[in-house]
């Protein structure tokens, strides 16, 4: 998956906001927490990082997977960080990218949700 490509499918949650920070990085937020980040291409040509929080099963999984590490910094909240671009298929980290959405909504405050209307369940645009 391109940088593009990763903005474009966390643009489709509802109200996820964007930021450039970090050196670059495509940093997507709900209701102020991070779910998932994109780090730039390396100037050597390295595909961009992606990196996005789990449940602590999938973290147990994933962790252990070639092209998948435990994300630098953010490791012992359980993220992990694709290092290869065939880590994982596009759908298949489109699915992860939900889920951790729906992670860190979980953990939003109710008055957070309901000022984001996002407690009827519904959090696609």
């Amino acid at each position: 998956m391109t940088r593009d490509e990763f903005d474009t499918h966390c643009a489709t949650l509802r109200h996820a906001t964007n930021v450039v920070q970090w050196g670059g990085c495509s940093v997507w937020k709900i209701g102020g927490k991070i779910f998932a980040l994109c780090a730039p291409e390396t100037k050597d040509g390295n595909h961009p990082k992606i990196s996005f929080k789990c449940s602590d099963m999938v973290y147990e999984i994933l962790r252990d997977e070639p092209g998948i590490i435990p994300a630098p910094h953010l490791a012992r909240a359980k993220w992990v960080q694709l290092t290869a671009p065939d880590a994982m298929s596009d759908e298949d980290l489109k699915e992860h990218l939900d889920v951790a959405y729906e992670i860190i909504v979980g953990k939003l405050t109710r008055k957070i949700r309901a000022e984001l209307g996002l407690s009827d369940g519904s959090n696609r645009i």
